[in-house]
């Protein structure tokens, strides 16, 4: 007796002679090529983002539908038929399919295994989650066509690397390695090559007005050049800073960088600036490097007008605080009347703003070097880093401070990191010079000195920190050449000279008497640091001498003292003198362990 087939296999057959198994094959491949059409030309043909998602939804929608409607209905040579069941068929025709429905079919076939061929070998070299790790934002192009807003777009650049910098899964190369690339001829791969990242975002301004015009292009570079996201944005001036936030939140979307809740609640903060305040505090912040009385004058100037149009703003007085220690550092105004105003200032940025990082790198530098209150010093730098992780300032001021801490492989790591997030910056490499070579590791303290030169050969900083490591190496031919570049911002050409002279004839010992002998008579004229006026006469044995100058130094709070036990000053021959001992407990400072 022949076995009646199971309803399972009736079905399938039934399912076959209906054509649906063929209209959900061709429907599937034709579904996959729309999907794969939309999201390949939605970014060339600038469509709506969300076009691709809701494709996907009228496909999803329309499958039963026409799942369905082939269960239904027929297409034959007389037109479409309702397909009639199986028992009003002859036994020949009921399982019969035409030769153009099985042609579709193995071609749907061949295109599904073909777009999931092409899909899984494509598919590693889209962008994860963790490829883009490190980012360069090149400086805006100014298409505005006024050269006389040069000064807004690179305020602009600035603000945008402050704000990205606070995503902590992605290091932002700081302003100054990012516009060492501005004047030079290099490709996109070339400059990522060269600064070891991920990802460039090329920047350009349209128009500047009271409405501001942006486009962006962020690049891929690992591998071949790709471009990932492309944007243009047009913002009234006073919501700017609401702009860097918005592009800071999509450009971590693009590289799928997942933000912390502290970083969407710092990025998600709506604040509106006044116009006239914006441009003053941008034209007040590019006079702060100049350290001469007008320049400073004139910065003061700018924000004081700034603060009047909009006197809530926090960042105006974090800069009053900046423009106070400037001119205390340059005795351009009575140091105690300067610290007063320091901290007044600092105390209302904070009150207006406790998010923003540079308040708190302010408060790091006046608690370390001004007040020498090393655990608010700390407490300061590591909140401005918890802020922003990129800022390289506070990394590498860290380093200096952990240093005097005598935590030296700490102070390693935080300098390596400073490097790395500002590799071109000869300020940064000469202070991490000096973190090495408070270490002991001369040679390698030599190179980013000599790499800092190499990028800025007329850098005073760096010069100086080239000769105290061939000092500190016993290379005194050496040290000397770069010891009279230091000198002539003390001493005129005639005076270099007779040094110079006494050097090739009388030798280093020489030489060093007589430049002290100089330092003495020059502080009878004006201030001399006493720490500096302490490093000569021990350097020339005078160490009765020396030890006065510390204690003076103490006595007047000398922004330099708090070095005077880190071994890189020259002091080490002291750490058993009771005079000595006496000043840096004073000071709640240690001696090296060993």
């Amino acid at each position: 007796m022949q076995q009646r087939p199971n309803k399972i296999s009736q079905f399938w057959q039934e399912l076959k002679r209906r054509r649906v198994v063929h209209v959900i094959t061709v429907y599937a491949s034709v579904a996959f090529v729309i999907i794969e059409l939309v999201n390949n030309l939605t970014e060339p043909l600038n469509l709506p983002p969300r076009l691709s998602t809701i494709v996907v939804v009228i496909l999803a929608v329309g499958f039963p539908l026409i799942v369905i409607l082939a269960w239904l209905y027929d297409l034959t040579p007389d037109g479409i038929e309702r397909t009639r069941a199986v028992e009003e068929l002859e036994d020949v025709k009921r399982l019969a399919i035409p030769n153009a429905w099985r042609v579709a079919t193995y071609v749907s076939f061949v295109v599904i295994i073909g777009l999931l061929t092409l899909n899984i070998v494509g598919r590693s070299n889209e962008l994860k989650a963790g490829d883009i790790q490190s980012l360069v934002i090149l400086p805006f192009d100014n298409f505005t066509g006024d050269d006389e807003l040069d000064y807004f777009v690179s305020g602009m650049h600035a603000a945008l690397i402050g704000d990205m910098g606070q995503v902590g899964r992605l290091q932002v190369k700081s302003r100054t390695t990012s516009n060492a690339f501005k004047e030079k001829n290099m490709t996109i791969p070339e400059i990522a090559l060269e600064l070891g990242t991920d990802a460039a975002l090329e920047t350009a301004v349209m128009c500047l007005g009271d409405t501001i015009c942006v486009q962006l292009r962020l690049v891929s570079t690992t591998g071949d050049e790709k471009q990932l996201w492309v944007a243009d944005y047009r913002e009234e001036k006073s919501q700017i800073l609401n702009l860097y936030n918005r592009i800071t939140k999509q450009i971590a979307e693009e590289v799928m960088i997942e933000l912390s809740t502290d970083e969407k609640r710092r990025l998600d903060k709506m604040r509106s600036v006044d116009k006239e305040a914006y441009d003053a505090y941008l034209s007040s912040y590019e006079l702060w490097g100049d350290l001469g009385k007008e320049s400073l004058d004139k910065a003061y100037e700018y924000l004081n007008l700034a603060i009047k149009k909009d006197p809530e703003w926090a960042p105006l007085y974090a800069g009053m605080a900046q423009i106070w220690a400037l001119r205390m550092q340059m005795a351009l105004a009575e140091p105690n009347m300067a610290r007063q105003m320091v901290h007044e200032n600092i105390d209302r940025a904070f009150k207006l703003d406790p998010d923003f990082p540079y308040s708190h790198f302010l408060n790091g530098i006046f608690s370390t070097w001004t007040d020498w209150n090393w655990e608010a010093g700390e407490r300061a730098f590591l909140k401005a880093l918890s802020i922003n992780p990129n800022d390289v300032m506070s990394r590498i001021y860290y380093a200096h401070l952990l240093i005097i801490l005598q935590r030296p492989d700490e102070a390693l790591i935080q300098g390596q990191l400073a490097v790395e997030l500002d590799p071109l910056n000869p300020l940064i490499l000469s202070l991490y010079a000096s973190v090495l070579r408070s270490t002991g590791q001369f040679q390698k303290s030599l190179e980013y000195g000599k790499k800092a030169l190499d990028i800025s050969p007329d850098h005073s900083f760096s010069i100086g920190q080239v000769k105290r490591t061939l000092l500190s190496m016993g290379e005194f031919d050496k040290s000397f050449e770069y010891q009279k570049i230091v000198l002539t911002k003390f001493f005129g050409e005639e005076l270099i000279q007779s040094f110079d002279s006494i050097f090739r004839t009388q030798g280093y010992v020489a030489a060093e008497k007589e430049i002290v002998r100089q330092f003495e008579l020059l502080a009878q004229e004006k201030y001399v640091s006493s720490h500096v006026m302490a490093s000569r006469h021990c350097s020339n044995g005078e160490y009765s001498k020396a030890l006065d100058d510390l204690e003076k130094g103490y006595e007047l709070h000398d922004p330099n003292m708090p070095y005077i036990a880190t071994g890189d000053n020259g002091f080490v021959e002291f750490y058993d003198s009771t005079r000595f001992i006496a000043i840096v407990e004073k000071m709640n400072l240690s001696l090296p362990a060993d």
